[in-house]
């Protein structure tokens, strides 16, 4: 994957502060990054620009919006083609996420993620050609983690987690494909998970997306429940 060729991204949130930091981050990567404060600016530009947009990153309570009918408005205008992520922390329910799993929204983010992370979680969705996508969400989580890959043994921070794997910020990433072992203990255990992964996707600016190829049943049970368990621990009041 490479990031050379520009992306454009729409932002909806009414948040200046959630704006201005993910559209720097995207625009510090070389991307063009749209900010939008309203659904009716955002539904507008989708009707004027829909050829050029390659993700809506979108706040689910934007004033005079009705949540998932906003997202049901931004369908009818593009048969179901761009790619949509949704702040995790405007999320109200699991009846809300299973909504918008029926309209195709290709996954969540952190809001409030550190500038450092917001790259690296936009990643598989700027490039999906690069990146085999996971079907749960992604839990924001900086924890350390070993990798060996042939003889070579490298440590560094995580991202993000899914039931599917791991989000790794490293200056140095592993070519796509590339088998690799893992090493990691999830935030409040004294058990090491371990996994067989591959390298799904593979930027220097973002880091590195690695896929579950085989876990124990016992360390996979570990991660869902983090996951499900954290996923909604960080919303707006």
């Amino acid at each position: 994957m490479t990031a050379a060729t520009p992306k454009t991204v729409l932002i909806a949130d009414d948040t200046a502060f959630v704006r201005d930091r993910f559209a720097h981050a995207l625009q510090v990567a070389g991307h063009r990054a749209i900010t939008l404060q309203s659904a009716a600016e955002l539904l507008a530009r989708v009707r004027a620009d829909r050829a050029q947009i390659s993700l809506i990153i979108l706040d689910l309570r934007l004033p005079h919006a009705g949540g998932v009918e906003l997202v049901r408005a931004i369908r009818r205008l593009d048969d179901g083609e761009l790619p949509i992520l949704v702040f995790s922390g405007t999320i109200a329910s699991a009846e809300e996420v299973r909504d918008l799993a029926a309209l195709g929204v290709a996954g969540y983010v952190n809001e409030y993620s550190a500038v450092q992370h917001i790259l690296p979680s936009l990643a598989p969705h700027l490039f999906p050609d690069n990146f085999n996508r996971r079907g749960s969400p992604r839990v924001v989580l900086g924890i350390p983690v070993a990798y060996r890959f042939g003889n070579t043994i490298a440590a560094a921070l995580t991202v993000n987690i899914s039931k599917g794997g791991l989000g790794i910020r490293t200056m140095t990433p592993l070519a796509v494909d590339t088998k690799v072992r893992t090493r990691f203990r999830l935030p409040g255990s004294k058990h090491d998970i371990e996994t067989e992964s591959r390298v799904a996707w593979s930027d220097r600016r973002a880091g590195m997306g690695l896929q579950f190829e085989r876990v124990s049943a016992e360390d996979q049970r570990a991660i869902d429940e983090f996951v499900d368990q954290h996923f909604f621990s960080n919303r707006k009041a």
